[in-house]
């Protein structure tokens, strides 16, 4: 789509007239919705939508959108965000020393299966290194252990000011983040195998693969200060059968965290995700 639109993602109590309201803020100034969908949580009470329209012949400058419209969220007691498509965010990768959903997030960039810029690569290890310079792309090496964490996240979050970053994807990046960098830089996308809670810490798969499981997967999520238990984006499955060993196990394992990370992100750079609690919407 080359003409810029602008995307709304609302939350509000459930009551009538919601979908008039929105939709009425729009046309009578002008703008023409090109995609509109809605969920009713009726157990949580919450309306949620996301309305997207070009800005094309939008009477309101950009500026003037968001006050506008907060105008009209305030008395019914909304949580909202606008976007607009022409913002390109800013990505940083994080790793440690796997690198197949490094290389895929790259790869997907540059073949413009989503639109954002990749400007920086983060690792507590240095042998990703090489990838960032293949790719023309900083790196950082930024060592964790127990005693300097602190001091460490304070370094990460400078360079995230630095680079002016929107996004953290966090690529099989093996340290857990604290809630306190998580408070300060909410915007942040883990993924994981799906053979948590049942074997954690190391070599899952080969603890699995013990217990002849059938099914395994991977799950993308915001992070939060509960260890993998934020609000799920993306998750997918695949079947294991017998005549698997370990290897086979790892592989299918990685092609699904490859395959999960990529909608995650994608859908997360297209607007599509809204976050109510611990749960989230993800709107065609």
């Amino acid at each position: 789509m080359t003409n810029p639109t602008a995307t709304l993602l609302i939350s509000c109590p459930d009551q009538r007239g919601l979908v008039a309201k929105f939709a009425n803020f729009i046309y009578s100034n002008g703008g023409n919705i090109i995609h509109a969908d809605q969920h009713t949580d009726f157990a949580a009470g919450l309306f949620l939508t996301r309305i997207e329209w070009q800005l094309d012949g939008f009477n309101l400058p950009r500026e003037f959108i968001a006050p506008a419209f907060n105008a009209i969220a305030q008395p019914l007691g909304a949580k909202w965000e606008i976007r607009f498509s022409d913002t390109v965010p800013r990505i940083a990768i994080w790793v440690s020393r796997q690198d197949h959903c490094l290389f895929d997030l790259i790869w997907r960039q540059r073949a413009k299966e989503f639109i954002a810029e990749i400007p920086l690569i983060i690792s507590n290890h240095s042998n990703l290194k090489v990838v960032a310079e293949q790719f023309n792309i900083d790196f950082q090496h930024i060592a964790i252990t127990k005693d300097n964490k602190s001091e460490q996240e304070s370094k990460q979050l400078e360079i995230l000011r630095q680079y002016k970053i929107d996004l953290v994807v966090l690529a099989k990046y093996m340290q857990i983040v604290s809630a306190d960098f998580i408070s300060q830089f909410p915007q942040i996308i883990n993924i994981h195998h799906s053979f948590l809670p049942a074997f954690i810490g190391a070599n899952p798969y080969h603890r699995a693969f013990e217990r002849g499981v059938k099914i395994i997967g991977a799950t993308a999520h915001y992070a939060t200060a509960d260890l993998d238990a934020g609000p799920i984006i993306e998750q997918d499955v695949v079947r294991v059968s017998h005549r698997d060993e370990v290897d086979d196990l790892v592989r299918k394992g990685k092609d699904l965290e490859r395959i999960v990370l990529a909608r995650a992100v994608r859908s997360h750079l297209q607007n599509r995700v809204l976050v109510y609690g611990n749960r989230t919407v993800v709107f065609e």
